[in-house]
């Protein structure tokens, strides 16, 4: 009884753990980022509500027989729109007081009197209240969950023309009240399917787990559900590279978790340590911080040097390698480790030079195995939705693994190898990084005038919103990769 109330103790723990996974990577959109999607929100419910179709309206009252048909609507004035956060639910729109004006068609038969042509209709006093539910889906997407709407016409009045005024006015009375009706049916549905099939489309367009390079990727699903405040929406996500060729590789998140305490710019990205780790991590587990330093790789100067330095140790061996080609090969021996002070970022990386000679035709011999110790400032940017960082060597160390009087004779080789190191690794990294990985943002939505700011243990990114295309664009984009990719899939299945 004792061991199953120990497990039962011991999977409890597990789980919390589990569930508590601090984030690398943080986003905050603020109620002013919101204040710039409320436009764009509000031109899409515009376009969304003047596609609502009405049904053909017919019937009978006595001698009176009509049809109302081709229903438009022609003009939406949504003035008192409004778009806020709900604290711990997700968004709410909500209009009051506005207007839509709508034209229709009309056949009428009174006795013996047949008429037809166009109506003129108008429905003052529109209310619309619309709350989105925001989670975090089974994949870690954001997702609207569910919406809920309230939608109320206040009145309703119609123009006629024509000459049974009398009539007509009886007809407005009727058609009015069962159109206004037909109208209050038929907003919210509209509404429901712009938010939960076109809003979610557009979010599955924000990777969850994409491709970087050919090396590695990044996983940025979200460890729990979007925080919601009154002044904004805060999403944590992983936050993590991961080797492409072994993606269960990963590397244990203990890195400071980031904290955003600022509301006065539209957006904020907060990164931990364990962001840029992962992905050093990754490039390391991948082999890419290997190289083969050799003929035209190598400087004059510095292959003159080494030949100096191991002159005397080449004779020793063999008399005939003097000649022979000489190699450096450079393997980082760890991952590299970066550092986030105030004052900036730093990455430590070690690695193993070997000095090797190439005899024609034999195996390489090995001259010296040395150590080299490096330093490097990064620094962060931001452009549009691409995160990229540069590095400049800032300090740089070798000393011999087999002895210290050999690191006394390497003493010469030091400026050297950091003049290579500049030339060779240095812009090898950078050329990696400075296509730059994307941040979970949907497509036509961009970072700008960024203003980056390091913490203790993380960095973070306050910036601007900018629309490069309309909301109505963005669902369009949306829907167009979900038909490429379902193309794809049935090609392949092909």
């Amino acid at each position: 009884m004792t061991s199953c109330f120990m497990s039962f103790l011991l999977l409890c723990s597990l789980s919390v753990m589990a569930s508590a996974e601090p984030a690398g990577c943080k986003i905050r959109i603020t109620d002013k980022g919101l204040d710039m999607l409320k436009s764009e929100t509000q031109k899409f419910v515009e376009e969304e509500l003047s596609n609502i179709t009405m049904p053909e309206m017919k019937g009978e009252e006595g001698r009176l027989q009509y049809t109302i048909n081709d229903v438009k609507i022609t003009e939406l004035n949504l003035t008192h729109a409004d778009l806020q956060f709900i604290p711990d639910v997700g968004l709410l729109f909500d209009v009051q007081n506005s207007s839509i004006s709508l034209t229709f068609n009309r056949r009428i038969l009174y006795w013996f009197f047949y008429d037809t042509g166009n109506i003129n209709a108008s429905a003052d006093g529109v209310n619309i209240n619309t709350i989105l539910s925001l989670i975090r889906d089974e994949e870690g997407r954001l997702k609207i969950n569910n919406m809920s709407c309230d939608a109320k016409i206040s009145k309703m009045s119609a123009k006629f023309s024509g000459t049974l005024g009398t009539v007509y006015g009886f007809l407005a009375r009727f058609l009015t009240t069962g159109m206004r009706f037909l109208l209050n049916q038929k907003i919210c549905p509209a509404l429901n399917h712009a938010a939960v099939v076109h809003v979610n489309s557009m979010l599955e367009t924000i990777p969850v787990r994409a491709e970087v390079d050919q090396f590695i990727g990044i996983d940025y699903s979200l460890t729990d559900d979007p925080v919601v405040t009154s002044h904004g929406l805060d999403m944590h996500f992983r936050g993590m590279f991961f080797d492409l060729s072994n993606q269960k590789s990963s590397l244990v998140n203990y890195a400071v978790e980031p904290i955003i305490k600022e509301y006065d710019r539209m957006v904020y990205l907060a990164l931990s340590e364990f962001f840029f780790d992962s992905g050093l991590f990754s490039y390391y587990t991948a082999g890419v911080f290997q190289m083969d330093i050799v003929n035209e790789k190598m400087p004059k100067d510095l292959e003159m040097l080494l030949r100096t330095t191991y002159f005397g140790l080449i004779m020793m061996l063999n008399p005939a390698l003097v000649d022979a080609p000489l190699s450096l090969q450079l393997a980082v021996n760890s991952p590299p480790k970066t550092s986030i002070k105030t004052s900036g970022a730093t990455v430590v990386m070690t690695a193993i030079v070997n000095v090797m000679v190439l005899p024609p035709g034999q195996p390489p011999v090995q001259l010296s195995s040395m150590t080299m110790e490096t330093k490097f400032n990064a620094k962060v940017s931001m452009t549009g939705k691409r995160l990229s960082f540069h590095a400049d060597l800032r300090r740089f160390k070798i000393f011999s693994n087999q002895s210290a009087l050999e690191s006394l004779a390497l003493i010469p080789l030091q400026a050297p190898l950091k003049t290579m190191l500049q030339m060779s690794m240095v812009p090898l990294i950078n050329n990696w990084t400075k296509r730059g990985v994307r941040i979970p943002l949907a497509d036509g939505m961009d970072f700008i005038e960024e203003v980056v700011e390091y913490h203790n243990g993380f960095i973070v990114i306050g910036a601007n919103l900018h629309f490069s295309k309309g909301l109505r664009e963005m669902m369009a984009g949306s829907t167009e990769t979900e038909q490429q990719t379902t193309n794809t899939t049935t090609s392949s299945t092909a």
